[in-house]
């Protein structure tokens, strides 16, 4: 164990995935940790840098790489060139660049999402309580302009930044622990030290997600030019810019995790594989990122990586478009917007005319359609309605899951609510199978029992105040065909019992807008939660800002240590205590037990109606991509397929 001790693999592995992703272990995710010499015998670069060093305009290699580089075990030594082309879907599609590019945080994740490995950080220590994390960032490592990458930059990046009120409204949930931010310290150049106000046994693993990669976003010497405390200036450059305040201009300039400005501006510097060199902004047709001459990382044989010259991302309207890429053979890597089930056999029947292979997606996900019930409705009386358990579990057994699979999704899944998928050791029968099945005389009978017993002249029941029993539910068809397709037959269903729906299929901006402004009846969502309950926990209390759709006001109590939203009911406030009390405890075997008593909890209040396990899906790779491992995880926290390392891809 040479990169970190045994307090830290604790806290930092989840073996709750290994019994699932057991054979994803594979080429191209070891990283080997080398003695500081190597650097001055790494040998290979690409053929454009050699010449830029041979010119003049470049240090030589060994002057590029940090003393310690990290070093990729690759599956094959591969060679430099070509460019890999993927797809965007218009103009708010930034996260399908950040996950082929911008997987740079302070660590990361292994191929078999089991385990968290050294990135930016070559080690680290823990305390025993886990409230202060060491990181020792690697000597010599630097931007992408060539300038040095140091403790100032993490220490820059949180406490000038996201710290900041003005930039940040609040600081993100993943940086605080009892309801109080980090405080990040320079022990020396290469030394930052996170300290935390309560036990933080989770940190590591949240810090490999996308949304863990603030410590290493900003660079100090580049973004402190928009910052009012390093240019008292800066308001002339807000001028300049023709814009309303200097976060405006910062965000601009900078962007953040998860926003296309990210994307958007060529001059900063980054410690990604690849530099924006055509921006992605408004009006742009592609997107195009060229190697970084600086990237801190080698193979086993002392080549710099990326092998790859260029990544250029061409910006479709829609799927259709990104099929008819794909099958004449014009994207190298795509998953993202094309991995429904029935695009499947039209991209298997096409594989030799596009000259491309099929890759596993394995779902990390629980739930493949998820529906939310806005408990905390602004609608007195429908909030009466959805908040009544019985009236849900009435819903639930009049829809005939078996139907749904068989029709939608081609017999390849089984009736499911929300929960760990089977398998996982925290698997929780009475979560994951209550209510599943298909019984309308039971339904009927409930829904009686409540009151809804009259109907109108079309067999709608009526509600006590007379109004017809009806709802509308969001869904964003773009985006999950498959669950607008669930819903058509839900429809039918409910029908059947006497419940009326309207499928209320709106594109994706408005259905944050109604989700956040809580506007909305109901919404579809594929629950996650199913290999990483505890990255994201949306689906068993109220947890995610945006997420938790069927009760966003508890969740805004929750984050704000209720000083915002709606005080949420007992049952809830336990499950978010004893959240807590499970990410500040770094044996598996207790945090397993705490959460056990919140799933029980999650399963007697019968929040969310399920439909089915989430299905395993699928992406194209070129034949002659070399290195991409043939199965991976699907996930937002694991950001498929950056944590498989595509700097170590290769055309042959």
């Amino acid at each position: 164990m040479n990169h970190f001790d045994k307090r830290n693999m604790l806290g930092a592995t989840a073996p709750d995935r290994r019994m699932i992703l057991k054979g994803l272990a594979g080429a191209a995710t070891a990283s080997v940790m080398m003695g500081p010499a190597f650097a001055q015998s790494a040998k290979g670069e690409a053929p454009d840098l050699a010449k830029a060093v041979a010119d003049g305009k470049l240090p030589k290699l060994a002057d590029r790489l940090p003393a310690s580089p990290m070093v990729v075990q690759v599956d094959k030594v591969g060679k430099y060139g070509g460019s890999m082309r993927r797809g965007l879907r218009g103009s708010a599609d930034h996260n399908g660049i950040l996950r082929l590019i911008g997987n740079q945080g302070l660590v990361r994740w292994n191929l078999a999402f089991t385990e968290v490995l050294p990135n930016v950080a070559e080690k680290w220590t823990v305390n025993d309580n886990s409230t202060e994390f060491t990181f020792f960032l690697r000597k010599g490592m630097k931007w992408s302009d060539g300038k040095p990458f140091t403790a100032d930059d993490v220490v820059f990046s949180i406490e000038d930044c996201v710290k900041n009120s003005d930039l940040y409204k609040s600081v993100p949930a993943l940086l605080s622990i009892a309801s109080k931010p980090v405080v990040v310290t320079k022990i020396d150049e290469t030394t930052v030290k996170f300290t935390f106000a309560g036990s933080y046994a989770l940190f590591l693993e949240m810090l490999a997600t996308p949304l863990g990669q603030h410590p290493t976003l900003f660079c100090k010497h580049y973004a402190s030019q928009f910052h009012p405390k390093y240019n008292p200036n800066v308001a002339d450059l807000v001028k300049a810019a023709n814009l309303s305040s200097w976060p405006d201009l910062f965000r601009a300039k900078n962007g953040d995790i998860e926003i296309p400005s990210r994307w958007s501006n060529p001059e900063k510097p980054v410690l990604d594989p690849w530099v924006i060199k055509e921006p992605y902004t408004g009006g742009a047709t592609r997107v195009v990122a060229e190697r970084n001459p600086y990237f801190w990382q080698v193979d086993q044989a002392g080549n710099q990586l990326p092998y790859v010259d260029r990544l250029s991302f061409s910006i479709s309207q829609d799927v259709e478009s990104l099929m008819l890429d794909v099958i004449s053979g014009k994207l190298d890597i795509q998953e993202r917007h094309i991995d429904t089930l029935q695009n499947k056999p039209t991209l298997a029947q096409n594989m030799q005319k596009g000259g491309y292979r099929l890759v596993e997606l394995v779902a990390s996900g629980s739930q493949q359609c998820q529906i939310y019930l806005n408990l905390t409705h602004k609608d007195p009386k429908i909030r009466e309605m959805f908040a009544n358990k019985e009236f849900r579990q009435a819903l639930s057994l009049g829809m005939n899951r078996k139907e749904i699979i068989d029709i939608v999704y081609l017999g390849q899944s089984e009736p499911y609510q929300a929960g760990p998928r089977p398998g996982h050791p925290w698997y929780h029968e009475k979560l994951g199978r209550q209510f599943t099945g298909h019984e309308p005389k039971q339904a009927n009978a409930i829904l009686d029992k409540l009151g809804y017993d009259k109907k109108d002249a079309q067999g709608f029941r009526l509600r006590p105040d007379g109004q017809k029993v009806f709802f509308s539910i969001d869904v964003i068809p773009t985006l999950y065909p498959d669950c607008v397709d669930c819903l058509e037959l839900i429809k039918r269903h409910w029908a059947e019992i006497g419940v009326d729906i309207k499928i209320n299929t709106i594109e994706r901006a408005l259905y944050y807008t109604r989700g956040d402004n809580n506007d909305h009846d109901a919404a579809v969502w594929p629950g996650p939660g199913g290999l990483d309950p505890m990255l994201d926990a949306r689906d068993y209390f109220a947890q995610h800002p945006q997420g938790t759709r069927y009760a966003v006001p508890w969740t805004q109590w929750y984050v704000s240590n209720g000083k915002d939203g709606q005080e949420p009911p007992e049952s809830q406030k336990r499950r978010m205590k004893l959240f807590d009390d499970a990410r500040a405890t770094a044996d598996l075997t207790k945090r397993a037990a705490i959460m056990k008593e919140l799933f029980d909890l999650g399963a007697d209040s019968f929040e969310t109606i399920g439909v089915c396990l989430a299905v395993n899906s699928f992406g194209i790779v070129k034949t002659n991509l070399q290195n991409v491992p043939q199965k991976y995880p699907s996930a937002w926290s694991w950001p498929n397929p950056g944590p498989a390392l595509p700097q170590q891809f290769f055309f042959s």
